[in-house]
């Protein structure tokens, strides 16, 4: 759509390079072609606007197969307007000089003409061929015949339309139909998928078998791989307990022999130690014994001069008594108090109480009066 501005009664329009422009004034053609920019005045002026770049052209519609199927046509048609004043000329391109908007709508009547058009060669096509061949190789002959039919189209270049594409994208049945034509291939592709399936398990089973069989193989190997250890360990067990039997030998003969000249020596050590204690006990006993009768000879010498003390001391008591005119009785009353004195343990204290002083007393007053 055309820029128009508007200034003091004046109009200003700046088209797009896409967009072809015709300036009409009084009848007379002022401007023409793509991006124009110029001034003009609305009440005398006649423009129009014919785009020139490719446009593309969706159509979707139904056909019927020569075995009475319907199908459904996706297509694409990309068109230019290769002569815009021919396209002026034979549709409605004008716009408001004010707003610059198409008055009519020519792009409609354009893709009803193009629609029309291949829609029917599209359904001549479908018509003459089944729905199987259609489905296979229908896309493409829809697709030239549909080319081939706008190509040769007069009233296209009369309306100076250029057919640049044509595309058909897809070619559909009903539902119903293509999942009924969906099945056998289903079946087919199912039925593929399972003998796969059991071949492939087959293979497995197979591949499963052999490798059991190499396990068995590898485990009955490794079983006499085993055994052939096991009596290897053996071997290397005897050889290693006759060589150790054999190191223990030699072992106890040394420490008997070592234990031997250990026992020598200890036996000679202990009969040096021996005759050393002995000599030496020897000795300490005839020291002991020597100094045992020193002091025995000691004790009889003194017990001997105390005797012989005693004696004289006894001798000169009895004479004394004797010399005083004292009888014997009362002599050997007084020695036998004196031995009885001797042999009474040591008295530390005496306590003597009132009663017993007092009694002492009474008895030596008597014995003073008896004795006068």
């Amino acid at each position: 759509m055309a820029d128009i501005t508007r200034r003091l009664g004046w109009r200003h329009l700046r088209g797009a390079p896409t967009a072809h422009i015709r300036h009409h004034r009084s009848g007379a053609l002022v401007h023409d072609g793509t991006g124009l920019s110029f001034w003009f005045r609305p009440l005398t002026a006649a423009l129009s606007e014919v785009p020139v770049d490719d446009r593309e052209l969706a159509m979707t519609f139904h056909a019927r197969t020569s075995d009475f199927q319907d199908v459904s046509v996706q297509a694409t048609v990309t068109y230019r307007i290769a002569d815009p004043a021919v396209a002026a000329a034979r549709l409605d391109f004008s716009i408001d000089p004010d707003t610059g908007a198409w008055r009519g709508t020519p792009l409609d009547q354009l893709g009803t003409l193009l629609t029309e058009t291949a829609q029917q060669h599209a359904l001549d096509v479908l018509a003459r061929t089944p729905l199987a061949a259609a489905l296979v190789d229908g896309v493409a002959e829809v697709r030239e015949r549909v080319a081939a039919g706008l190509g040769a189209e007069p009233r296209l270049p009369a309306t100076g339309i250029e057919v640049v594409a044509v595309r058909v994208m897809a070619l559909r049945p009903e539902p119903e139909v293509e999942r009924a034509l969906r099945t056998p291939a289903r079946e087919q592709i199912q039925q593929e998928a399972d003998r796969a399936t059991y071949e492939r398990r087959a293979v497995a089973v197979e591949r499963e078998r052999a490798i059991a069989e190499n396990e068995l193989a590898s485990r009955i190997e490794l079983a006499r791989r085993e055994e052939q250890l096991v009596e290897q360990r053996g071997t290397n067990a005897r050889r290693e307990a006759e060589e150790q039997a054999a190191a223990d030998a030699v072992r106890a003969e040394a420490e008997a022999a070592r234990s031997v000249k250990l026992a020598e020596a200890e036996a000679t050590r202990s009969v040096g130690l021996a005759e050393a204690e002995a000599a030496r006990t020897l000795k300490l006993a005839e020291a002991e014994a020597a100094r045992s009768r020193q002091l025995a000879r000691a004790e009889a010498e003194a017990a001997r001069e105390v005797g012989e003390a005693r004696a004289q001391a006894q001798a000169a008591w009895l004479r004394v008594h004797t010399e005083a005119g004292v009888d014997g009785t009362t002599t050997l009353r007084a020695l036998t108090a004196t031995r009885l004195a001797e042999n009474l343990p040591r008295i530390d204290s005496v306590t003597v109480s009132p009663d017993v002083l007092t009694g002492l007393l009474a008895k030596l007053g008597g014995d003073a009066e008896g004795a006068r």
